[in-house]
Protein backbone atom coordinates (compact mmCIF):
# COMPACT_ATOMS: atom_id res chain seq x y z
CA UNK A 1 0.00 0.00 0.00
CA UNK A 2 2.70 2.18 1.02
CA UNK A 3 4.11 1.83 -2.43
CA UNK A 4 0.97 2.44 -4.81
CA UNK A 5 1.01 5.95 -2.33
CA UNK A 6 4.46 6.65 -2.75
CA UNK A 7 4.32 5.99 -6.50
CA UNK A 8 1.06 7.94 -6.65
CA UNK A 9 3.13 11.04 -5.02
CA UNK A 10 5.82 11.13 -7.29
CA UNK A 11 3.21 10.95 -10.61
CA UNK A 12 1.62 13.84 -9.03
CA UNK A 13 4.88 15.71 -8.58
CA UNK A 14 5.43 14.99 -11.40
CA UNK A 15 2.49 16.14 -13.15
CA UNK A 16 2.69 19.39 -11.21
CA UNK A 17 6.59 20.11 -12.46
CA UNK A 18 5.66 19.40 -15.85
CA UNK A 19 2.97 21.70 -15.84
CA UNK A 20 5.03 24.70 -13.98
CA UNK A 21 7.33 23.99 -16.80
CA UNK A 22 5.01 24.07 -19.33
CA UNK A 23 3.51 27.66 -18.02
CA UNK A 24 7.24 29.25 -17.37
CA UNK A 25 7.79 28.13 -21.10
CA UNK A 26 5.20 30.01 -22.33
CA UNK A 27 5.04 32.94 -20.46
CA UNK A 28 8.68 33.51 -21.50
CA UNK A 29 8.27 32.50 -25.01
CA UNK A 30 5.36 34.88 -25.38
CA UNK A 31 5.87 37.96 -27.28
CA UNK A 32 3.01 39.93 -26.13
CA UNK A 33 2.41 41.84 -23.32
CA UNK A 34 -1.59 42.03 -22.59
CA UNK A 35 -3.30 44.32 -20.95
CA UNK A 36 -6.51 44.79 -18.87
CA UNK A 37 -9.11 46.75 -21.65
CA UNK A 38 -13.22 46.72 -21.63
CA UNK A 39 -14.94 45.11 -24.46
CA UNK A 40 -18.06 46.86 -25.95
CA UNK A 41 -21.50 45.39 -25.64
CA UNK A 42 -21.90 41.96 -27.19
CA UNK A 43 -25.73 42.18 -28.93
CA UNK A 44 -25.08 38.50 -30.45
CA UNK A 45 -26.60 37.03 -33.45
CA UNK A 46 -30.04 38.09 -32.46
CA UNK A 47 -32.53 40.46 -34.18
CA UNK A 48 -31.29 42.49 -36.49
CA UNK A 49 -28.08 40.70 -36.57
CA UNK A 50 -29.78 36.79 -36.55
CA UNK A 51 -28.32 33.98 -38.51
CA UNK A 52 -29.61 33.80 -42.02
CA UNK A 53 -28.36 32.04 -45.09
CA UNK A 54 -28.60 34.90 -46.91
CA UNK A 55 -24.58 34.73 -48.19
CA UNK A 56 -25.33 31.15 -49.67
CA UNK A 57 -26.02 31.80 -53.13
CA UNK A 58 -22.56 33.38 -54.30
CA UNK A 59 -20.94 33.04 -57.28
CA UNK A 60 -16.83 32.31 -57.42
CA UNK A 61 -14.49 33.88 -60.19
CA UNK A 62 -10.78 33.47 -60.32
CA UNK A 63 -10.55 29.82 -58.09
CA UNK A 64 -6.98 29.11 -58.23
CA UNK A 65 -5.41 32.68 -59.49
CA UNK A 66 -4.34 33.47 -55.78
CA UNK A 67 -5.19 33.73 -52.21
CA UNK A 68 -5.86 36.46 -50.18
CA UNK A 69 -7.78 39.31 -52.66
CA UNK A 70 -8.31 41.60 -49.60
CA UNK A 71 -9.96 44.47 -51.13
CA UNK A 72 -11.29 45.38 -54.63
CA UNK A 73 -11.89 48.27 -56.65
CA UNK A 74 -13.05 49.58 -60.29
CA UNK A 75 -10.53 51.44 -62.49
CA UNK A 76 -11.47 54.05 -64.94
CA UNK A 77 -11.02 51.43 -67.61
CA UNK A 78 -14.12 49.36 -65.89
CA UNK A 79 -12.37 46.78 -64.93
CA UNK A 80 -11.93 45.39 -61.37
CA UNK A 81 -8.54 44.99 -59.19
CA UNK A 82 -7.61 42.75 -56.40
CA UNK A 83 -4.26 42.28 -54.55
CA UNK A 84 -2.80 38.70 -53.65
CA UNK A 85 -0.48 37.84 -50.48
CA UNK A 86 2.45 37.36 -53.18
CA UNK A 87 2.27 41.11 -53.93
CA UNK A 88 0.54 40.55 -57.27
CA UNK A 89 -1.78 42.97 -58.03
CA UNK A 90 -4.55 41.90 -61.02
CA UNK A 91 -6.88 43.15 -63.62
CA UNK A 92 -10.02 41.51 -63.91
CA UNK A 93 -13.99 41.44 -65.15
CA UNK A 94 -16.68 39.36 -63.60
CA UNK A 95 -16.44 36.63 -66.24
CA UNK A 96 -13.29 36.10 -64.89
CA UNK A 97 -10.80 36.92 -67.17
CA UNK A 98 -7.46 38.48 -66.12
CA UNK A 99 -4.04 39.62 -66.53
CA UNK A 100 -1.29 40.80 -64.02
CA UNK A 101 -1.47 44.16 -63.73
CA UNK A 102 1.61 44.70 -61.55
CA UNK A 103 3.67 43.23 -58.41
CA UNK A 104 4.45 45.86 -54.94
CA UNK A 105 6.63 42.65 -53.94
CA UNK A 106 4.54 42.96 -50.42
CA UNK A 107 1.10 43.05 -49.21
CA UNK A 108 -1.68 44.89 -51.04
CA UNK A 109 -4.26 45.21 -48.98
CA UNK A 110 -6.52 48.31 -49.60
CA UNK A 111 -6.82 50.36 -52.46
CA UNK A 112 -8.50 52.74 -54.86
CA UNK A 113 -7.80 54.58 -58.29
CA UNK A 114 -7.16 58.78 -57.67
CA UNK A 115 -8.40 61.47 -60.46
CA UNK A 116 -5.04 61.29 -62.58
CA UNK A 117 -5.93 57.33 -62.36
CA UNK A 118 -2.72 56.23 -60.54
CA UNK A 119 -3.57 52.84 -58.42
CA UNK A 120 -3.43 53.93 -55.05
CA UNK A 121 -2.68 51.21 -52.66
CA UNK A 122 -2.06 50.53 -48.77
CA UNK A 123 0.34 47.29 -48.84
CA UNK A 124 1.04 46.38 -45.05
CA UNK A 125 4.90 45.58 -45.70
CA UNK A 126 5.45 48.88 -48.12
CA UNK A 127 3.38 51.44 -47.07
CA UNK A 128 1.34 53.96 -49.30
CA UNK A 129 1.98 53.20 -52.99
CA UNK A 130 1.01 54.48 -56.09
CA UNK A 131 0.84 52.28 -59.59
CA UNK A 132 0.65 54.87 -62.45
CA UNK A 133 -0.76 54.25 -66.29
CA UNK A 134 3.04 52.45 -67.02
CA UNK A 135 2.80 50.37 -63.94
CA UNK A 136 5.37 52.33 -62.54
CA UNK A 137 5.44 51.52 -57.99
CA UNK A 138 6.02 54.57 -56.24
CA UNK A 139 5.67 54.85 -52.62
CA UNK A 140 4.19 57.71 -51.51
CA UNK A 141 4.43 57.33 -47.73
CA UNK A 142 6.00 54.74 -45.52
CA UNK A 143 6.54 56.45 -42.69
CA UNK A 144 5.18 59.86 -40.16
CA UNK A 145 7.12 61.31 -37.72
CA UNK A 146 10.07 60.08 -38.42
CA UNK A 147 8.99 56.53 -37.97
CA UNK A 148 8.73 53.75 -40.02
CA UNK A 149 4.74 52.56 -40.37
CA UNK A 150 4.19 48.45 -39.38
CA UNK A 151 1.13 47.74 -41.18
CA UNK A 152 -0.58 49.75 -43.72
CA UNK A 153 -4.09 48.61 -44.36
CA UNK A 154 -6.70 50.58 -45.69
CA UNK A 155 -7.87 53.82 -47.52
CA UNK A 156 -10.31 55.89 -49.54
CA UNK A 157 -9.72 59.17 -51.55
CA UNK A 158 -11.19 62.20 -51.39
CA UNK A 159 -12.20 64.53 -53.86
CA UNK A 160 -9.56 66.87 -52.90
CA UNK A 161 -7.32 63.91 -53.58
CA UNK A 162 -6.17 63.83 -50.09
CA UNK A 163 -5.63 60.02 -49.30
CA UNK A 164 -7.32 58.68 -45.88
CA UNK A 165 -5.87 55.41 -44.55
CA UNK A 166 -5.41 53.40 -41.70
CA UNK A 167 -2.23 51.81 -39.98
CA UNK A 168 -3.54 48.95 -38.22
CA UNK A 169 -0.97 49.06 -35.51
CA UNK A 170 2.56 50.71 -34.30
CA UNK A 171 4.02 47.20 -32.52
CA UNK A 172 3.24 44.12 -35.22
CA UNK A 173 3.65 43.34 -39.05
CA UNK A 174 1.13 42.23 -41.40
CA UNK A 175 2.87 38.16 -40.60
CA UNK A 176 1.97 38.24 -36.82
CA UNK A 177 -0.94 40.71 -36.43
CA UNK A 178 -3.03 37.97 -34.27
CA UNK A 179 -0.48 39.18 -31.41
CA UNK A 180 -1.94 42.70 -31.79
CA UNK A 181 -5.40 41.50 -31.06
CA UNK A 182 -4.68 39.51 -28.58
CA UNK A 183 -2.29 41.82 -26.79
CA UNK A 184 -4.80 44.19 -27.56
CA UNK A 185 -3.56 47.40 -26.91
CA UNK A 186 -4.92 50.70 -28.87
CA UNK A 187 -1.79 51.60 -30.96
CA UNK A 188 -4.01 51.89 -34.20
CA UNK A 189 -4.35 55.03 -36.12
CA UNK A 190 -6.08 56.97 -38.37
CA UNK A 191 -3.96 59.02 -41.09
CA UNK A 192 -3.97 61.23 -44.20
CA UNK A 193 -1.51 62.16 -46.83
CA UNK A 194 -1.73 65.16 -49.35
CA UNK A 195 0.16 64.55 -52.73
CA UNK A 196 -0.13 68.21 -53.30
CA UNK A 197 2.21 68.85 -49.84
CA UNK A 198 3.34 65.24 -49.45
CA UNK A 199 2.59 65.37 -46.05
CA UNK A 200 1.60 62.89 -43.34
CA UNK A 201 -1.03 63.66 -40.63
CA UNK A 202 -1.79 61.48 -37.99
CA UNK A 203 -5.57 62.47 -37.07
CA UNK A 204 -6.99 59.75 -34.51
CA UNK A 205 -4.48 57.35 -32.08
CA UNK A 206 -5.60 54.66 -29.78
CA UNK A 207 -7.99 52.45 -32.13
CA UNK A 208 -8.14 48.97 -31.35
CA UNK A 209 -6.47 47.53 -34.83
CA UNK A 210 -7.04 50.19 -37.06
CA UNK A 211 -8.41 49.21 -40.27
CA UNK A 212 -11.25 49.46 -42.65
CA UNK A 213 -11.63 53.68 -44.04
CA UNK A 214 -14.38 55.26 -46.12
CA UNK A 215 -15.24 58.39 -46.23
CA UNK A 216 -19.16 59.64 -45.61
CA UNK A 217 -21.89 61.43 -47.89
CA UNK A 218 -20.77 64.28 -48.80
CA UNK A 219 -17.00 63.57 -47.42
CA UNK A 220 -18.71 65.26 -44.29
CA UNK A 221 -16.78 62.44 -42.03
CA UNK A 222 -14.55 59.72 -42.35
CA UNK A 223 -15.23 56.29 -40.79
CA UNK A 224 -12.45 53.75 -39.49
CA UNK A 225 -13.07 50.33 -38.36
CA UNK A 226 -11.69 49.06 -34.95
CA UNK A 227 -11.40 45.65 -35.39
CA UNK A 228 -10.21 44.81 -32.00
CA UNK A 229 -12.92 46.57 -30.50
CA UNK A 230 -15.82 45.78 -32.53
CA UNK A 231 -17.08 49.45 -33.34
CA UNK A 232 -16.57 51.89 -36.35
CA UNK A 233 -15.11 55.37 -35.33
CA UNK A 234 -16.15 57.99 -37.22
CA UNK A 235 -14.13 61.64 -37.17
CA UNK A 236 -15.58 64.57 -38.25
CA UNK A 237 -14.56 66.51 -41.04
CA UNK A 238 -16.94 69.51 -41.59
CA UNK A 239 -19.80 71.03 -39.70
CA UNK A 240 -19.91 72.09 -36.09
CA UNK A 241 -18.67 68.86 -34.93
CA UNK A 242 -15.78 69.13 -37.30
CA UNK A 243 -12.43 67.72 -35.76
CA UNK A 244 -14.21 66.10 -32.94
CA UNK A 245 -14.98 62.14 -33.28
CA UNK A 246 -17.62 59.65 -32.10
CA UNK A 247 -18.79 55.88 -33.02
CA UNK A 248 -21.04 55.20 -36.17
CA UNK A 249 -21.67 51.83 -34.09
CA UNK A 250 -20.24 50.65 -31.36
CA UNK A 251 -21.74 47.61 -30.59
CA UNK A 252 -21.22 44.81 -33.45
CA UNK A 253 -21.65 41.28 -32.96
CA UNK A 254 -18.33 40.40 -35.17
CA UNK A 255 -14.83 42.10 -35.95
CA UNK A 256 -14.72 44.42 -38.99
CA UNK A 257 -12.76 44.69 -41.45
CA UNK A 258 -12.83 46.55 -44.50
CA UNK A 259 -15.56 49.25 -44.78
CA UNK A 260 -17.10 51.03 -48.15
CA UNK A 261 -19.48 53.38 -48.82
CA UNK A 262 -21.76 52.36 -51.90
CA UNK A 263 -22.31 56.40 -52.85
CA UNK A 264 -25.64 56.42 -52.01
CA UNK A 265 -26.89 55.27 -48.70
CA UNK A 266 -24.89 51.94 -47.68
CA UNK A 267 -21.88 51.44 -45.90
CA UNK A 268 -20.89 47.50 -46.31
CA UNK A 269 -18.93 46.30 -43.65
CA UNK A 270 -17.43 42.49 -43.85
CA UNK A 271 -16.80 40.83 -40.56
CA UNK A 272 -13.80 38.07 -41.00
CA UNK A 273 -14.86 36.83 -37.18
CA UNK A 274 -17.76 36.30 -34.54
CA UNK A 275 -17.22 37.52 -31.09
CA UNK A 276 -16.73 34.52 -28.81
CA UNK A 277 -17.87 35.25 -25.09
CA UNK A 278 -14.49 33.08 -24.20
CA UNK A 279 -12.63 36.81 -25.98
CA UNK A 280 -14.98 38.78 -23.99
CA UNK A 281 -14.02 37.09 -20.67
CA UNK A 282 -10.39 36.67 -21.18
CA UNK A 283 -10.53 40.61 -21.45
CA UNK A 284 -9.37 41.07 -17.77
CA UNK A 285 -7.19 38.44 -17.51
CA UNK A 286 -3.59 39.82 -19.58
CA UNK A 287 -1.71 36.48 -17.45
CA UNK A 288 -3.90 33.84 -19.32
CA UNK A 289 -3.34 35.99 -22.91
CA UNK A 290 0.42 36.35 -21.70
CA UNK A 291 0.44 32.27 -21.58
CA UNK A 292 -1.24 31.61 -24.78
CA UNK A 293 1.04 33.87 -26.76
CA UNK A 294 3.52 31.77 -26.24
CA UNK A 295 1.55 28.93 -28.46
CA UNK A 296 2.91 28.43 -32.15
CA UNK A 297 1.12 31.13 -33.95
CA UNK A 298 -0.76 28.57 -36.60
CA UNK A 299 -2.43 27.35 -33.46
CA UNK A 300 -3.71 31.19 -32.23
CA UNK A 301 -4.72 32.02 -35.85
CA UNK A 302 -8.26 32.29 -35.83
CA UNK A 303 -9.88 30.23 -38.10
CA UNK A 304 -13.50 31.17 -39.63
CA UNK A 305 -16.27 30.02 -42.56
CA UNK A 306 -18.98 32.25 -40.71
CA UNK A 307 -19.35 34.62 -43.45
CA UNK A 308 -20.74 37.70 -42.24
CA UNK A 309 -21.71 41.29 -44.23
CA UNK A 310 -23.83 44.04 -42.97
CA UNK A 311 -24.85 47.03 -44.54
CA UNK A 312 -25.25 50.13 -42.57
CA UNK A 313 -26.94 53.62 -43.38
CA UNK A 314 -25.28 56.73 -42.50
CA UNK A 315 -27.32 57.24 -39.03
CA UNK A 316 -25.80 53.72 -37.62
CA UNK A 317 -28.90 51.64 -39.11
CA UNK A 318 -28.66 47.98 -39.68
CA UNK A 319 -30.18 47.93 -43.47
CA UNK A 320 -28.80 44.91 -44.61
CA UNK A 321 -27.41 41.23 -42.83
CA UNK A 322 -26.35 38.46 -44.81
CA UNK A 323 -24.68 35.69 -43.28
CA UNK A 324 -24.00 31.90 -44.08
CA UNK A 325 -22.70 29.70 -41.26
CA UNK A 326 -20.33 27.28 -42.93
CA UNK A 327 -19.10 29.28 -46.17
CA UNK A 328 -16.73 28.86 -48.39
CA UNK A 329 -15.53 32.38 -47.95
CA UNK A 330 -12.68 31.34 -45.37
CA UNK A 331 -12.19 35.34 -43.28
CA UNK A 332 -14.25 37.84 -45.37
CA UNK A 333 -12.29 41.16 -45.62
CA UNK A 334 -13.99 43.38 -47.71
CA UNK A 335 -17.55 44.24 -49.68
CA UNK A 336 -17.51 46.63 -52.78
CA UNK A 337 -20.73 47.31 -54.51
CA UNK A 338 -21.28 48.41 -58.03
CA UNK A 339 -24.97 48.63 -59.59
CA UNK A 340 -26.72 45.68 -58.16
CA UNK A 341 -23.47 43.53 -57.48
CA UNK A 342 -21.12 42.88 -54.18
CA UNK A 343 -17.93 41.60 -54.97
CA UNK A 344 -16.25 40.26 -51.81
CA UNK A 345 -13.09 40.02 -50.82
CA UNK A 346 -11.20 37.17 -48.52
CA UNK A 347 -8.22 36.87 -46.53
CA UNK A 348 -7.72 32.74 -47.05
CA UNK A 349 -9.46 31.24 -49.90
CA UNK A 350 -8.44 31.73 -53.86
CA UNK A 351 -11.30 33.17 -55.19
CA UNK A 352 -13.56 36.21 -55.62
CA UNK A 353 -16.92 36.04 -54.51
CA UNK A 354 -20.09 37.66 -56.31
CA UNK A 355 -23.44 38.33 -54.69
CA UNK A 356 -26.79 39.93 -56.68
CA UNK A 357 -28.91 42.26 -55.03
CA UNK A 358 -32.59 41.50 -54.95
Amino acid sequence: MIKYINNFIKLTLSIIFLLFFLLVFLYVKSPIEPIIWQPSLNPGLTGEFSINEKLKPINLILKGVGVGGEDITRGPDGYFYTGYRDGRIIRFDIEGHYDVYANTYGKPLGMDFDHYGNLIVADADKGLLSINRNKKVSVLTDSVNGKKMLFVDDLDIARDGTIWFSDATELYTYNNSTYSILENKATGRLLSYSPVTNETKVHLTNLHFANGVALGPSEEYVLVNETAGAKIKRLWLEGPNAGKSDYLIDTLPGFPDNISFNGVDTFWVALPGIRQPIVDMLANKPFIRKLIGGLPLELITPKNTHAFILGINPSGEITHNFQHKESLIKTLTSVNQWDNLLLIGNLDSDFIALLELN
